[in-house]
């Protein structure tokens, strides 16, 4: 028998990223990049489907398009709930809107924060239900601990951990996820980030928010069972040819040791070890830190443009 999942019985509030979409404008780039990433990545039609290696669900599609954007993004809820969301929805006078057109029509669509269509969808459980697996050296051995160069194994990521949101209003975009959606804030600092989890069990966070001019992907997290596999994810994407990015570091609001591995559009893919995990029908010690707490404990020097939302219109020029 297949063991029940954790979930916060009787709380409202969807369960997990069930997918998210977006375009490129150059769809065999974007499955190098992934591909070397360490995804296992499919055709399927018109579009790339990125899924990890041995596991079944789908994590996201990549779809032509003249830029990189995030389309939309699909959030799984319990068949339970599915009447209770409708009911929510109308008493928060949520209006329902037209799916894209490349998009499954089921379950509830809506206009999000900053624009985003958001789809609710009766979905299995997808975000993490339990803390990630922790792979450790041997503790005892005093000599070949380290893996050989020759037989290291390339990273492969485990599942989709959490993504970062670019918005124009972090806090207006937080009640929304909170207030409709029924996510939890973890941490926050100020009005520029907030991390936020689902009741049902996840990592630290399921959906984070970034201060910007408008809305955009900043980047997709997933997990790696190793510090190792970390930096192995850093060096074959670095033998890949993408070696710009941010780390390795750790981060403070989350505890996750980290490597982002910057794309072709300016937004990232992170390696993430070691996130913080709350479990189902746990309170996280929700707090606003400072600024510098923000950002990571140790590591190398931000880029400066680590955090410029490239899904944004480039500023004209004078004339």
């Amino acid at each position: 028998m297949t063991a029940a999942i954790p979930t916060r019985s009787g709380v409202l509030a969807v369960h997990s990223v069930d997918e998210f979409v977006f375009s490129v404008p150059a769809l065999e780039e974007a499955r190098h990049f992934y591909t070397s990433f360490g995804l296992d990545v499919r055709d399927e039609g018109e579009a790339l489907a990125l899924y990890t290696h041995g596991h079944p669900h789908r994590w996201a599609r990549i779809v032509a398009g003249t830029s990189k954007r995030l389309l939309w993004m699909s959030l799984g809820i319990h068949e339970a709930d599915a009447q209770r969301f409708a009911q929510r929805l109308a008493e928060r006078d949520i209006a329902r809107i037209a799916p894209p057109a490349e998009a499954d029509p089921e379950g509830f669509w809506i206009e999000g924060p900053d624009g985003l269509a958001l789809q609710l969808k009766v979905a299995r459980k997808c975000s993490p239900s339990q803390p990630a697996p922790r792979e450790f050296v041997p503790a005892c051995d005093n000599q070949g601990r380290a893996p050989s160069r020759s037989k290291a194994q390339a990273t492969r990521p485990l599942y989709l951990s959490h993504i970062l949101l670019f918005s124009a209003d972090v806090d207006q975009a937080r009640s929304f996820y909170e207030d409709v959606l029924g996510l939890r804030l973890s941490d926050k600092s100020g009005s520029v980030i907030a991390f936020l989890h689902t009741p049902h069990g996840s990592d630290h966070h399921l959906i984070a928010l970034a201060k910007s001019n408008g809305g955009g992907l900043h980047h997709s997290s997933w997990c790696v069972p190793s510090i190792d596999a970390v930096g192995q994810g850093a060096q074959q994407m670095a033998e890949a040819g993408y070696a710009q990015g941010w780390g390795m570091g750790r981060h403070v609001l989350g505890s996750n040791y980290f490597r982002y591995v910057r794309d072709p559009w300016g937004s990232y893919a992170e390696y993430s070890y070691d996130i913080d995990f709350v479990e189902a029908g746990n309170a996280w010690p929700a707090a606003d830190h400072p600024g510098e707490d923000s950002l990571y404990v140790w590591g190398p020097e931000l880029p400066a443009d680590f955090i410029a939302n490239h899904e944004l219109p480039a500023p004209s020029g004078n004339h």
